[in-house]
């Protein structure tokens, strides 16, 4: 069956696929609540003629978009606001109270992004990076909650993998849209275990501790399951949450294991314990992919993942 940009999940919602870089990398989701709506993640800028050529599709009218709600302000996730909030007219752009300055000016993201990607590159990713005109941003804290129709949905604050990061609890579903708080699954890596989940720790503000109590704060929330923005629907989460928790306790013990030694050629220690350690978690998972296959589905986080666990050790040696 060909690749489903749209998949329809129950409870009046839907999974977009961002098409960023290949399929099934990143999603966002549609909410509907009666005759409202809401729009959770927005990927990149090019992902905005995605979202609302669906709108179109099924008649919804733009005025008819409540709420942008990007779960924090790395560009996979809320490059797209700016563009989305000029399409949508009456939407309120509801964000951390760490983000909401970089959406109002997005001048540092755009600037860093192009630093380490070049212009080109940052083009093709991402698009753009348009601002958001203050009036139309909502600051939301720990506890906050809005209303899209008849679904509540509940904000928590979760640091860990960036200290701009909450987490949106939907009453509907009793599901947790989770950013990148409770890791990323690749679709590919799927086996009758169920999906292969594991953390992630980009650069630059990866903190374990805070992201095992980010993680232990969702699963005390009792839900039935967690959208995942990398990738798509994990349903009964606790014994994977479970897992998730040890597995910060792993990356750390790695870092820890590969630091000692010529700092110039840490990242590649870095990445070669990460390698040998996730391959073998997806081995355990029962995933029987080639090593090739494997490399191509993971090399990105692995080299990702390695680079976060450089800035926190040397985060630590400050």
């Amino acid at each position: 069956m060909p690749f489903q940009p749209y998949a329809d999940l129950g409870q009046h919602i839907t999974r977009i696929d961002t098409a960023l870089m290949r399929d099934g990398l990143a999603a966002c989701y549609l909410l509907q609540g009666g005759d409202e709506y809401a729009i959770i993640e927005t990927g990149t800028h090019n992902t905005v003629p995605i979202i609302l050529a669906l709108l179109e599709q099924r008649e919804i009218e733009r005025e008819q978009v409540k709420f942008v709600i990007p779960t924090h302000v790395h560009l996979d996730h809320a490059g797209g606001v700016g563009g989305l909030m000029q399409a949508l007219p009456v939407a309120t752009l509801l964000i951390h109270p760490r983000g909401a300055r970089h959406m109002i000016d997005p001048s540092k993201l755009k600037a860093g992004a192009i630093a380490v990607y070049g212009e080109d590159a940052f083009a093709k990713t991402y698009g753009d990076v348009i601002p958001v005109q203050a009036d139309r941003v909502r600051e939301m804290n720990e506890g906050d909650h809005v209303l899209v129709g008849d679904r509540r949905l509940d904000f928590y604050d979760t640091p860990g993998h960036a200290r701009h990061h909450f987490c949106v609890f939907d009453s509907l579903s009793c599901g947790i849209f989770t950013g990148d708080t409770f890791g990323l699954s690749s679709p590919p890596l799927t086996t009758e275990k169920g999906p292969f989940i594991l953390p992630t720790t980009t650069p630059v503000q990866f903190d374990p501790d805070a992201l095992k109590l980010s993680i232990r704060k969702l699963l005390a929330l009792n839900p039935k399951r967690m959208f995942l923005t990398h990738y798509g629907v994990l349903e009964t989460p606790q014994e994977p949450g479970e897992r998730l928790l040890a597995m910060v306790d792993d990356y750390v013990a790695l870092a820890k294991k590969a630091a000692p030694g010529d700092d110039a050629t840490l990242l590649q220690r870095l990445e070669a314990a990460m390698r040998e350690y996730m391959f073998d978690e997806a081995r355990d998972h029962g995933v029987s992919l080639s090593d090739e296959a494997l490399q191509d589905a993971l090399g990105f986080d692995i080299n990702l993942n390695s680079q976060g666990l450089m800035v926190w050790l040397g985060q630590q040696a400050d």
